[in-house]
């Protein structure tokens, strides 16, 4: 159970690279041929947070993901601007006063991703372009703010059936309203409805699916109050079934979130600290090697991260328990991930270690259900290519990467699978089976080679590239087509 991608560590290949719901197409891949695809962008700003070049295009130095969370405030001191163009964008005023302002912004972005031997052959190959923009307009009058976010998709090259991770073709990704509020003891309360990206702690739980074609909005409400050294977020949230055609994405009516997420942050600059949450789930067609039904989770976690800019940790730990088809469910997941970056050495190496076990079901016929329902987690969880998702899984990952370049990024990781429940299934990202574990008692599921790059061309733009293997073991060998996985994705982000 990965739980392990906290936000301010810089190593890692493309952990939430495209997609958690590219699995939702079924099968994801078509037709493998090479070739190269690229958006040509270019800009000049500054960049306002201190970040390392990464081969995760999600820890790349280009702002941020769901861009509500900038604050370019500081853009109302003259005398702070360093005259780069975007500066008239990213703050404009509209009163004397500067309280009342708009910030805008785009992220224009092309992702190839090609594939050989789609469930280990079970399906066709397949490639296909993903390219997409986001604008977004964000205006402030003094505590009060409204956000919109439209998006507009496509995809190229395939001509198999197009799932929801696809294309939406122009629609609305965000559009919110909060209300920031003061509380007693200096603390401020900001109250939030609409739809918008969420991204809790470090996404095992709750995530954006960034990587795919059409990133995952929740619909909702929030209330957050934060302090200097703690933040405590109460939600309810429903994710938005993301349609082919244009203004026609639609709340689920099947999946309902809902709970408290609170973090102690132990230093000023919120790079180490400690989590406590809870998070209910409903879901009214719940799929699982035992059945389908109506599950309702509830999940208590806690988690431990921190990063001195040498050494950096994150440590998880949460226990489930609810119904499943109207009996009792209980799950368990924990992990790691720890690293050291040499930043004396040439090449300044970082060395990172992962691991993760995830519950499964021990007993299908006992009607107890047994495996972790990981509800809505990042994307693309173990790397570039990730056919399988943290459900009845033991999971390490060694990795290492080098810089050849201050802005230049190449890493190498190995992963190794195995079914933490001999007589449970494994399944893709979204939840849905992909092998049936009635029918092989081994455990050994496979391991996976990945090799990645990144180059940070300038403060907004950023080209990624990866190739990735997936070897079938016993368990794969035992249950149908068991070729090597083959999967190349390469990436042009701009962002300003």
């Amino acid at each position: 159970m990965s739980m392990l991608a906290s936000p301010q560590l810089g190593v890692g290949i493309a952990r939430r690279l495209p997609s958690p719901g590219d699995w939702l197409r079924t099968p994801p891949f078509a037709n493998f041929r090479w070739h190269p695809i690229f958006v040509a962008a270019a800009s000049t700003m500054p960049f306002a947070a201190n970040a390392q070049v990464s081969t995760n295009v999600e820890r790349a130095p280009t702002l941020t993901i769901e861009r509500y969370s900038e604050d370019w405030s500081w853009l109302a001191d003259p005398d702070k601007r360093k005259g780069d163009w975007t500066e008239q964008l990213k703050y404009i005023p509209l009163d004397s006063n500067g309280s009342v302002y708009l910030t805008t912004g785009l992220e224009a972005r092309s992702r190839y991703e090609g594939y050989k031997n789609v469930n280990w052959g079970g399906a066709p190959d397949d490639d296909y372009v993903w390219n997409r923009a986001m604008p977004y307009a964000d205006l402030h009058l003094g505590n009060l703010r409204f956000f919109t976010m439209p998006i507009l998709t496509a995809i190229s090259g395939t001509d198999r059936p197009k799932g929801p991770a696809d294309t939406t073709g122009i629609d609305m990704l965000q559009a919110f309203v909060d209300v920031e509020l003061a509380v007693p003891g200096g603390d401020s309360l900001r109250l939030s409805a609409g739809r918008k990206l969420v991204s809790l702690g470090s996404g095992r739980f709750i995530d954006r699916r960034y990587g795919t074609g059409v990133p995952l909005p929740f619909d909702g409400f929030e209330a957050i109050v934060s302090g200097k050294s703690r933040q405590v977020t109460g939600f309810y949230l429903q994710p938005v079934d993301t349609r082919r055609g244009n203004l026609n994405d639609r709340r689920s009516r099947n999946k309902a979130v809902w709970g408290v997420y609170a973090t102690q942050w132990l230093d000023v600059k919120h790079l180490s600290g400690f989590d406590a949450y809870y998070i209910g789930l409903r879901d009214r067609n719940a799929v699982f090697d035992q059945g389908a039904g109506r599950q309702v989770a509830h999940t208590f976690g806690a988690r431990i991260f921190g990063d001195n800019g040498s050494f950096h940790w994150n440590l998880e730990g949460a226990y489930q328990r609810g119904t499943f088809a109207g009996r009792r469910s209980e799950g368990w997941g924990a992990g790691f991930e720890t690293g050291y970056r040499f930043q004396a050495a040439p090449l300044h190496p970082e060395i990172a270690l992962t691991a993760d076990i995830v519950s499964g079901d021990n007993d299908p016929k006992d009607g107890k259900l047994e495996t972790l329902n990981p509800l809505f987690p990042n994307g693309k969880y173990f790397g570039a290519l990730s056919p399988i998702g943290p459900r009845n899984l033991i999971h390490v990952r060694p990795s290492t990467t080098l810089h050849p370049h201050k802005d230049v990024a190449i890493s190498l990781t190995g992963v190794a699978y195995w079914r933490e429940s001999t007589h449970d299934g494994i399944y893709a990202i979204p939840g849905f089976l992909v092998r049936s574990g009635k029918d092989s008692d081994a455990r050994f599921i496979g391991k996976e080679a990945e090799l990645a790059v990144s180059w940070q061309a300038n403060a907004t733009l950023n080209f990624t590239a990866s190739a990735s293997a997936f070897d079938p073991g016993p368990f794969i060998q035992e249950t149908g087509e068991a070729k090597t996985i083959k999967m190349l994705g390469a990436q042009t982000t701009f962002r300003f």
